[in-house]
């Protein structure tokens, strides 16, 4: 019989929030693959538990590599245990290489319930959260993550973003230029921990108020697109947003077709607003 590959949540800042099940699969599995040795260890001793399988190194660089390893040990019949630092494993943390490889040979995969940094700054923030999407990090180089951002302008579900804090205040200031500054907005620093903290507001605002520096774990949470008819949306904001959509790249046909199709309008009504405003020398 094939084994069974487990992937347990981990707390994302207070041990205490760690599933009692992730106690039992810790003493019992075969092997425990962790996104960090070092911090497992902390983990465990956290726990007062004392993993009794084989324990190896399981992250971004090694993932390929690893991964034909642990299937043939889920082949073998072990129960292996994925755990990465914080959080469940696959979500913007290695696990999705393996649970594909182990999937494709028919090898059970199941997992513990744990913690989530999405769904708790979700939870948290204030916005709707009957519908929403995750899309995890922005591209760290400007031009990529502008390109990134105009492709969800018009999404009507809260998204929730994961941001390093260095990279923060560029982050909201260019989704403030996108989506525009009074869009609101959650930031979510160091949830569960001692200094947690939520600041809600505009993303001009939070873009501000980040620009002064903010530390530790972060999560964005930002309100879907609101539903607007053609006359709600000025000639103004029309080029606005053509303007966005060609300073990220692309051709001026194409960033009118598609703002044309986001405000419900002709393409005819949109160049004409373009022409005017360059006209103009606006």
């Amino acid at each position: 019989m094939t084994g069974t590959l487990v992937l347990a949540g981990t707390p994302i800042g207070d041990v205490k929030d760690a599933p009692p099940r992730l106690v039992e699969e810790l003493a019992g599995a075969d092997v425990v693959a962790a996104e960090d040795t070092r911090r497992l260890k902390r983990l465990t001793q956290a726990l007062g538990v004392q993993p009794a399988g084989r324990v190896v190194s399981y992250f971004e660089g090694n993932e390929s590599a690893r991964t034909p390893e642990l299937v043939e040990a889920l082949l073998a019949g072990s129960r292996v245990l994925l755990v990465t630092d914080a959080g469940m494993p696959s979500v913007s943390d290695p696990g999705y290489r393996l649970v594909a490889a182990a999937v494709e040979k028919d090898v059970k995969v199941t997992a513990v319930p744990g913690p989530s940094a999405v769904l708790t700054a979700l939870a948290l923030s204030g916005l709707p959260v009957d519908r929403f999407c995750f899309e995890g990090f922005l591209p760290r180089k400007a031009g990529e993550r502008l390109s990134r951002l105009k492709e969800v302008a018009g999404e009507r579900r809260t998204l929730v973003y994961f941001e390093a804090p260095h990279r923060l205040d560029d982050t909201l200031a260019a989704m403030a230029e996108v989506f525009g500054a009074e869009r609101r907005a959650a930031v979510c620093r160091e949830l569960t921990k001692t200094y947690e903290e939520v600041k809600r507001g505009g993303l001009g605002e939070l873009a501000a108020w980040a620009a002064e520096g903010v530390r530790g774990e972060i999560t964005v949470v930002v309100e879907g697109a609101p539903e607007k008819g053609p006359e709600e949306l000025d000639a103004q904001e029309l080029v606005r947003r053509v303007r966005v959509r060609e300073e990220a790249g692309e051709r001026r046909k194409e960033a009118i077709a598609a703002v044309a199709a986001e405000a419900g309008l002709p393409k005819r009504e949109v160049f004409d607003a373009v022409v005017a405003a360059k006209n103009a020398g606006a």
